[in-house]
């Protein structure tokens, strides 16, 4: 019987427990409930007062601000970033200009509005040179020397940057050579026929005013200027390359001087026009490896032929 009552009072010693423990977390919830009825009362009498600016910080079991934090990430986070829009103008200012797809040269002057001469230019390079008048034209007086020299492919051709020192004088005016490059087939053309390709060499005077000369190039034997700048051709696009050795550009001239001369442009964007271009009449050879070498890089890097629009062409009289 002592047993059985020692057993009773167990039973009732846990109830007993049991229930102060509820009774305690009711009066423990109680408690926050209460904290949170005291929170949200001052939070109206600051309201009322007009403190609408004081920050409401969550208060972790850990007493930090953590809940706050991830509340505004949450916010940060649900926020719709708008990528810049880029109209048609700031797409056409990024496009590359190129000889197809979008880039080709009937869009050139689309692409930029430095671009614009290409589009409405009345005198733009190239042309058929044909119909030239035969006149007594002064002989181009080329000092050209030997000089250091490097090679670049820029994207659009291979061009040789040459040392100071090189330079031409025609019709009472010294230009200084600043770099000269190649097209394929040649853009000029003298009456109506087209050769495999053709350099530029494009030099400056004194006022900013470009000359330009075009050395045509045919197929036939081995140019030892060319093969030169072959031998030194860049791993990379634009990366200038610097040459051992010198670069005679007497040698990439034609023996006859003889020459078609008219007022142009560049014949790449920006196509600015007042361009002195000086065609050489007699072509240079250059062999079927070295075309076929360009011709991996470049395939077609000619812009179609410009409408001549009434421009005088001077010939020299001398020669065929």
């Amino acid at each position: 019987m002592e047993k059985k009552l020692m057993g009773y009072a167990r039973v009732l010693v846990q109830i007993a427990v049991l229930a102060w423990g509820c009774a305690g977390a009711g009066a423990t919830q109680a408690a926050e409930e209460s904290l949170d009825v005291l929170r949200q009362r001052l939070a109206e009498r600051l309201s009322n007062k007009g403190d609408a600016a004081v920050p409401a910080l969550k208060l972790s079991a850990s007493g930090g601000h953590e809940a706050a934090g991830k509340s505004a990430k949450a916010v940060k986070g649900s926020k719709k970033v708008e990528a810049p829009a880029h109209s048609a103008a700031d797409h056409a200012d990024h496009a590359h200009w190129g000889y197809a797809g979008d880039g080709a040269p009937e869009r050139w002057g689309e692409l930029s509005p430095e671009n614009r001469q290409c589009a409405i230019g009345t005198r733009q390079s190239p042309i058929d040179i044909r119909d030239g008048i035969r006149v007594d034209l002064e002989k181009i007086n080329f000092d050209y020397r030997p000089s250091g020299f490097s090679v670049l492919d820029n994207g659009h051709t291979i061009q040789v940057n040459v040392a100071p020192g090189n330079a031409l004088q025609v019709m009472g005016r010294r230009f200084e050579l600043l770099q000269f490059h190649f097209h394929r087939p040649s853009e000029e053309r003298i009456n109506g026929r087209q050769f495999d390709m053709v350099a530029h060499l494009v030099h400056k005077d004194a006022d900013g005013k470009l000359g330009v000369v075009a050395v045509l190039l045919e197929r036939g034997r081995d140019q030892a200027v060319i093969q030169t700048i072959w031998n030194n051709l860049p791993l990379e696009k634009g990366q200038a390359l610097a040459a051992p050795g010198l670069l005679d550009l007497n040698q990439l001239l034609p023996e006859d001087r003889s020459y078609f001369t008219y007022m142009g442009s560049l014949t790449t964007p920006p196509c600015s026009e007042g361009v002195l271009w000086m065609v050489m009449r007699s072509p240079v050879q250059l062999s079927n490896q070295q075309i076929s070498i360009f011709a991996r890089l470049y395939p077609m890097n000619a812009r179609p032929i410009q409408a001549g629009s009434g421009r005088l062409i001077k010939e020299s009289s001398g020669g065929p």
